[in-house]
This record gives structure tokens, sequence and C-alpha cells, in this order.
């Protein structure tokens, strides 16, 4: 029951601090910060028995029992959420602690630390769940709290709009996950890992006839409906086109949680729940191939948009699109070991980049713009030498974290067959686009000529030892991550299930070599254009006009939306809203409501009060009744 503490301890400091906000207001850290380091502590440990033992499974809580229908709660912890609870709480520990100095004197301070320690409580139990009822239950809430962070400066009305898309597109694929939870019930009549894993191989050759209803014929593997249709909840929550639009406005909210969402937490989770349940997907080998196929296109056009993007969260968060493309793509592959490999090596060196990003942003009085900054190495030499780190290790330079992860991530690709191999040809030049942008954040961010504005210039400095000391420990991360020997520390978890072999051949070599070419041709290409012909870029822009607007219109996919589906979305509910709830249901109350009044109108005119009208009244009446007598 300790390891229970790993959730429950954020929980309690969620609790703590959200019920105390009045009160505790800029001490909130003091509850915060002490609460995920005891999770971090507690995660060491479980990772230490999970590796020299067996998994630890804990019940927690029944909530309902009928039949073969059981909903609980309950702690799983095997090697491969060992590693994930290493990373969700050393990336919230540190963005913790960044957070006091990033956050400090801001109104919602001690509502922004309850807010992440909800969303890291979200987080833990999502990956400690010991069954698919619970995996969504919290996989919705890290959902919730991404959109109450992310729109955390509600007075804005830009971050309000970005909260609301974030929720929305998510709520998309959460859909397909519903109706793949409901396959997975009716199909196995349970959502427990354990039940599920074990009856699998039964269901990998039944068939369904999607259009039997309709009278037609089309058998469809049961199992890979269930696998798609759950792999849509992967491509909302990991940002995968189509449903990848919302991670760039997420950039909206403070900086700590962009961290935290594109490092540590939501955006991993679609990764995390395709590895976890690879026994499912390792049976559907059209499932698969899509899986792999979404991966490497989002790989590709998140790295193609980067390339343009003058925002400097922006750039950092395309990124985040293509790496989580590189590790969608290895678990389709089957090399589901890799693909985790760079999920965690990522983590460190992308919370790094994002809170780098925020000592800028601080340092220039919350500037974004890449074109109103340069010259900074020297002001902000921390934040410059521990960025460099963070942006070689996502350029995959030789001996740093990235260097490692990528490289066996693309061997244990190629190594997979001839979809892989075109794949890891495609993942070898984006490997080229990455180390280009990131070198372009760095040179014209960090070198060159000031272009900060006159008034902030003379009051550039490094933030406080809260902001640069988690960089610190995350530029070591960056480096020796790589040197950990998790790929061999997950194996087990996949052996056996359809894991892409290694193959220490000349082919591996070869794929090593020329992946560190391409990522020393892109740092090299930026140097020249940045540094040694910093006009040439703007001459190239005008010269290939289309393809600069492509890629700085993030391919128009925005606007394709907007065109397609929400412009048509609200002149329907207008025209609803106009004809059915105005002139209907609006006109038949509004209706009613006038007969009544002209019906009390007429009541009036009869109750006067006066005698001489009841009299002319009951006159009226007798020769109105004399009348129809006499005729009648």
């Amino acid at each position: 029951m300790l390891y229970a503490l790993i959730p429950f301890l954020p929980l309690f400091a969620f609790l703590i601090v959200g019920i105390g906000e009045q009160w505790i207001k800029d001490r909130a850290h003091l509850v915060a910060v002490p609460a995920m380091a005891g999770s971090f502590l507690l995660s060491l440990m479980a990772l230490h028995d999970v590796a020299t033992g067996q998994a630890i499974n804990v019940p927690l809580y029944t909530w309902l029992t009928s039949g073969n229908l059981d909903i609980h709660i309950g702690i799983s912890i095997d090697r491969l959420t060992a590693v994930m609870l290493i990373l969700v709480t050393t990336v919230s520990t540190l963005v913790h602690i960044y957070t006091i100095g990033y956050m400090h004197g801001e109104p919602g301070y001690a509502r922004f630390f309850a807010y992440i320690a909800l969303f890291t409580f979200s987080m833990l139990m999502l990956v400690m769940a010991d069954n698919l009822l619970q995996l969504f239950v919290f996989w919705e809430a890290v959902g919730l709290c991404s959109y109450l962070l992310i729109g955390h400066w509600y007075e804005r009305a830009s971050a309000c709009a970005a909260a609301t898309k974030a929720f929305l597109v998510n709520r998309v694929g959460d859909f397909g996950f519903i109706l793949g939870l409901f396959l997975v019930w009716y199909s196995f009549g349970s959502l427990d890992y354990a039940t599920v894993f074990a009856h699998a191989q039964d269901l990998a050759a039944k068939t369904t006839n999607l259009l039997g209803p309709f009278g037609g014929t089309w058998d469809v593997s049961v199992m890979t409906m269930i696998c798609l249709l759950l792999f849509t909840g992967a491509v909302g929550k990991s940002a995968q086109v189509p449903l990848h639009v919302w991670l760039p406005d997420a950039m909206e909210g403070p900086t700590p949680i962009s961290a935290l969402i594109h490092a540590a937490t939501m955006v991993t989770a679609g990764v995390f729940m395709v590895a976890r349940l690879s026994p499912l997907y390792n049976l559907s080998p059209t499932a698969m191939t899509v899986v792999a196929l979404v991966g490497g296109l989002t790989m590709m056009l998140g790295a193609t948009i980067a390339l343009t993007q003058t925002d400097i969260k922006r750039v950092v968060a395309y990124s985040t699109m293509s790496q989580l493309g590189y590790m969608v793509m290895a678990c389709g592959l089957g090399a589901y070991s890799a693909g985790m490999y760079h999920l965690l090596t990522h983590g460190a060196f992308k919370a790094l980049l994002f809170l780098g990003c925020g000592s800028v942003i601080i340092a220039l009085h919350h500037e974004q713009d890449m074109r109103h900054m340069g010259g900074l190495k020297d002001t902000l030499p921390v934040t410059y030498w521990t960025f460099l780190v963070g942006s070689l290790a996502l350029a995959g330079f030789p001996l740093t974290a990235g260097f490692f992860s990528k490289d066996d991530l693309l061997v244990s690709s190629w190594s997979s067959g001839p979809l892989g191999q075109v794949l890891t040809i495609c993942g070898l030049l984006t490997a080229g686009l990455t180390a280009f942008y990131s070198f372009r954040l760095v040179f014209v961010t960090f070198w060159g000529k000031s272009r900060v504005d006159p008034h902030h210039a003379g009051h550039v400095h490094e933030p406080s030892t809260t902001m640069t000391a988690p960089l610190m420990v995350l530029a070591v991360l960056s480096i020796v991550a790589g040197y950990l020997g998790i790929p061999a520390f997950l194996e087990p978890v996949f052996h056996g299930e359809g894991a892409a072999s290694h193959h220490e051949g000349s082919a591996a070599y070869g794929i090593m070599a020329v992946a560190t070419l391409m990522g020393l041709t892109g740092i090299g290409a930026a140097y020249y254009l940045y540094v040694l012909n910093p006009g040439l870029p703007d001459r190239l822009a005008r010269q290939w006009r289309a393809a600069y607007e492509l890629s700085l219109h993030k391919w128009y996919i925005d606007e394709a939306y907007d065109r397609s589906l929400v412009r048509p979305t609200l002149s329907a509910a207008q025209g609803l809203w106009k004809h059915v709830d105005v002139a209907i249901i609006d006109g038949a109350v509004n209706g009613v409501a006038r007969a009544i009044a002209w019906g009390g109108w007429l009541i009036r005119l009869t109750q006067s009060g006066q005698t001489q009208h009841y009299a002319l009244g009951m006159t009226l009446g007798a020769v109105v009744i004399l009348t129809v007598y006499l005729l009648f």
C-alpha cells in the first residue's frame, strides 16, 4: 500500500492547496513541492523493487461487482509503468520547483500549483491503472486538467480559445476510444488487462460483417476494430495527424505547463497506451500498419512546420509533434522498447527546452517572437548552455541521450521489414530537418546581434535559482539518460510480443552513421544560414514563397478545418437557433403568453366593478337568449 502514495501525495497537495487557496496564496509551493519529491522517491523505490522482483499489484477500491462486471481502482506497476513513473515524477518535481520563480507574483499562483498537482495525480493513476476503465477515467482527467491549465490566464481570449480547442479536439479522439472500450467489453466480458490479454489470442481470427444491417458484406477483424478505435484516442492525446491541431495552441498556457504537457504527461499518454496494449496490437497487422503510417506522417509534417515558425515555444511544440510521430511509428512497427526509450529521453530534453524558453521569455518581459531576440548567450549564460545541451540531444548529436534513443529507434524500425525501411528513410530525412530547426532556434535566439526591445535590453538577466537549477538537472539527464540501458530493461515487457529485433551488423552501423551525418548537416546548414549569412533566409523565403507560406501556415490544415467543419457547424447552429429556437419554440411559448394576455384583458373588461356594466351585460344576455329562442 506504500506505493499508493505515489499518486495520492500529489492529490493531497491539490486538495490542501485548492481548498486553502485564500490562505496559502504565495506559499503553495511549500505543500506541492515536498509532495512531488515524495512521489519521486517512492517511484525510485518501486523501480528498484520491480527490477529485482515481480510486478506490483495493489487493489485499492471496489466500486461495483456484478457477474463478470468488476469496476475497481487498483495500481499495477511493472517495468513499463516503473519507468513512466520516474519520468512523470522527475519532470513534474522539476516543473514544480521552476514554477516558484516563473509564476512568482501571479494572482493565480496557488491555483496553478493546485492544478499541476492534480494533473500529475491523474497521469500517475493513468499509467498505474490495471484495467482499461481506470485508464479511461484518468485519461479524461488528464484532458480536463490540460483544459484548466492551458486556460490558466482565462482573462485572455486567446487562452480560452486554445483551452476549448484542445478539449474539443481530444473529445473527437476520445469518442473512438469509448467505442473501443465498449467493443472490448462486448468481446471479452472484462476490461481488466490480465483477462483481456489472456484471451486476446482467442479473438485473433474473429471477424464481423459491418455491412450486415444494410444487406452487404464487409468482414472486418474484431481485433483490428478494437485497436483502431482505441488508437483514435491516442491520435488525439498524442497530437497525431489529423488531430494534432490543438498542440501548438496549447502554448497559450504558462510555460511550466507546456513543459509538463509536452514532456511527461498528456502527450505521452497515447504512446504509453499503445505500448501497454501491445498484446492486442500485435494480433492486428492492419492496425499496426495504420499506427506506423500515422506516426510517420506526423513525424514529417511536424518537422516541416517547425522550420519556419517564429514563436519560440511553437517551434518546440511542433518539435514535440514530430518526435511523438517517431515514437508512434516505432510502436506501429513493433519496436515498442525503442519507442518508449525515445519517449523517456525525449521527456528530459524536451522539458529542458521548454523551461529554457520560459527563462528567455521571463528575461525579455514575456516576449516570444524570435525576431525580437538575438545576442542573449552572454546575458543568459546558464540558460544558453543548458538550452544548447537540449538542442544537441534533440538533434541526435553523438553521445547525448537523443543520439542513442533515436538511433535505436531507427535501427529497430529498419529491422522490422519493408514498411519499416521506407519509414526509416523518412525518419533519417526528418532527423536532418530536426537538427536544422533546433539550431535555427539556438542561433536566432542566442547568437548574432541583439534585436531585443531597447526598453528591456538593459534589464536582461538570468532568472532566479529556482528556475536555473531545474535547467541544469535536466541538462545532465539529457546526456546520462542515454546510458541507462532502458531498452534492455523494457525488453522483458514486450518479449515474444512482436518486438522488432536488433541487428548489430553493418546495416545498424550504417543507419547510425547516416543519422549522425544528417544531424551534423542540419546543424551546419543552420549555422550557414543564420550565422554566416543572416540575410539569406529572407531571400530564400521570397524565392520559394509558396513552400515557405505552406510551412508558415502549418499546411493550411487549421484553415481547412475552419472552412469544412467550424464554419458549417456555426452556420447550422445559427440556422437552428433562428428557425427552430426563435421561430418555433420561442414563437409557441410567446404565442401562448400573448393568448393568455389577451384573455386576461377580455376578462378584465367584464369585471370592472361597476353595477351599471353588470346590468347592461345581463340585459344584453337576456336579449340574445330571447332572440335565439324566438328564431329557432
